[in-house]
């Protein structure tokens, strides 16, 4: 039978260790204090080998990015979740002046456009500087209109927006529509040859006919001919036939 003070000594223990459990869970944020009651379920109902269990994490970064909107709605503002609060106050942190746009795919005519953040803002980076996201250029600066049509939230959208660019800058922005009109002038020069083709062919054709026409008749003149030289040698054989009784 345990003694008094070994029985005292084993829940002073006891206490001890409890103590510490909640002074450790209560410094850890809620993901990890998830994760250890996960841990030490599985160690003590589960088998010997404990499972650690990854869980999905969603972070502040993930909520903005399936949140996010070009041109918020007020359907969106109405929003009460956490997550499109979130999203709002990053939107209203913005400024929807100028724009900045990534032009790495410009040949294919794919150009992403997004709004300046105050840090650009305050470099003049889209308004004193090129709008392009990789270029640096001050000089030779312009500014157009660009139609942006984008897809948002499974959904085809438009929106009117303002874009600084320099002139290799805008001879990017403007690259694919350029490619197009000079293509489609290409397939306009080479439907117009063609035409011009089969119009010479045709009058070939016409004189071809006219000079078989041509060749024909004179046969038909010479057939005649032959056929009167036929009767004169009749009629020699007559006079012939009267000489000589």
């Amino acid at each position: 039978m345990a003694s008094f003070r070994s029985l005292r000594s084993e829940i002073f223990d006891r206490e001890e260790r409890k103590q510490q459990y909640q002074a450790h869970i209560r410094g850890l944020n809620a993901y990890d204090r998830h994760k250890k009651f996960l841990h030490d379920y599985v160690g003590f109902y589960g088998k010997e080998k404990a499972t650690h269990v990854k869980l999905p994490v969603k972070t502040d970064q993930d909520t903005l990015r399936e949140g996010y909107r070009f041109i918020r709605t007020e359907e969106d503002d109405m929003d009460p979740s956490w997550e499109q609060r979130l999203v709002k106050r990053y939107y209203e942190k913005l400024f929807k002046e100028y724009c900045i746009a990534d032009m790495s795919h410009y040949k294919s005519g794919k150009i992403g456009l997004r709004w300046r953040t105050e840090k650009e803002v305050m470099s003049g980076k889209g308004q004193f500087i090129c709008g392009n996201k990789h270029c640096d250029e001050k000089d030779g600066l312009a500014s157009y209109e660009v139609n942006f049509s984008y897809s948002e939230a499974g959904e085809n959208k438009q929106a009117l927006v303002k874009l600084m660019t320099c002139e290799r800058c805008t001879e990017k922005l403007h690259y694919k529509r350029r490619k197009e009109k000079e293509q489609s002038e290409k397939r306009e020069q080479e439907k117009n040859k063609r035409k011009r083709n089969r119009s010479r062919s045709d009058d070939e054709t016409d004189v071809e006919y006219e000079g078989i026409k041509e060749r024909r008749k004179g046969k038909k003149a010479s057939t005649s001919t032959d056929d009167r030289k036929i009767d004169d040698d009749d009629n020699f054989d007559e006079f012939l036939e009267g000489m000589f009784p």
